[in-house]
């Protein structure tokens, strides 16, 4: 099953609605504002398989982010073996983690907001996880109980500001600046796939999504250590190999390109690069 956070216009305002996809129609889920919303009820899956509501075309969406304000948003550095090594890194021995925070995301459409203060903005697929059932200290055995499902996310960060500290955070959450979605592709329905980002269609990063130091499974009984994890809270699982601070020379977004990231399964983000007024 596929959920999406849709947007729509009414009057001069513009409201959301948790829908699903069956092939090119959209159907409303009444009473859900989107998606995270949805996954609060413990009864999400069956709610949302159930729906009937208004229907919309799939072609001219307005899709926002797919959790447009998840509880939490923890990241995984340091996950993939291709990108430790052309960081120049060692394979750790505990994930990297790091937070974002919701005024990051935006839609799998939305323009990418380049910020007047960074020149050196870069590109990092990567698979999300979405947290469907609450928990606290879940082992990595039941950790797939707790997972609703997966979905594509591009980890857009300003290395100046990332590198300024030993402390990622700051080059990390910088407003409309991080794509997520298009949909939530519950679990029983993605077994992983090629994660690929082209920017003006050269492809730049393509590794399999589960070519990972630490699995989705791990780092949800990890995390789940450390704070509990509720509906609705994203973990970013960490970009592999291709990034543009890697290349020499370096490669950074510039005004008017089109930023594509897509996973095998999952779907595809399509954010042109604008320059923040």
């Amino acid at each position: 099953m596929k959920l999406l956070t849709l947007r729509l216009s009414q009057g001069d305002k513009t409201v959301t609605k948790a829908v699903r996809q069956d092939g090119d129609t959209l159907t409303e889920i009444e009473g859900f504002s989107d998606v995270g919303a949805l996954l609060k009820d413990s009864a999400w899956e069956s709610i949302a398989a159930a729906a009937n509501g208004t229907t919309h075309p799939l072609e001219g969406a307005d899709l926002d982010a797919v959790v447009p304000a998840p509880g939490k948003i923890i990241c995984v550095g340091h996950n993939y073996r291709n990108h430790i090594k052309e960081m120049g890194r060692e394979v750790p021995e505990y994930p990297t983690l790091f937070a974002k925070y919701a005024e990051s995301l935006i839609g799998p459409n939305d323009d990418l907001a380049l910020p007047q203060e960074s020149d050196t903005v870069d590109w990092e697929s990567e698979l999300a996880v979405v947290i469907g059932k609450k928990g606290r200290r879940i082992s990595e055995a039941d950790a797939a109980d707790h997972i609703a499902g997966y979905a594509v996310l591009n980890d857009v960060s300003m290395r100046d500001y990332q590198f300024r500290t030993i402390q990622w955070l700051q080059g990390k959450t910088w407003e409309k600046s991080t794509p997520f979605g298009p949909a939530l592709v519950t679990k029983d329905e993605f077994s992983g796939g090629l994660m690929t980002t082209a920017v003006d269609g050269e492809v730049q990063q393509s590794t399999p999504t589960n070519d990972v130091v630490f699995t989705p499974e791990f780092l949800v009984s990890y995390i789940s250590t450390i704070i509990t994890l509720n509906p609705g809270d994203v973990i970013a699982t960490g970009t592999p190999g291709g990034v543009g601070h890697a290349q020499d020379p370096k490669r950074y977004l510039q005004e008017g390109q089109i930023l594509v990231t897509t996973i095998e399964g999952l779907g595809q983000l399509n954010n042109r690069v604008v320059k923040e007024s």
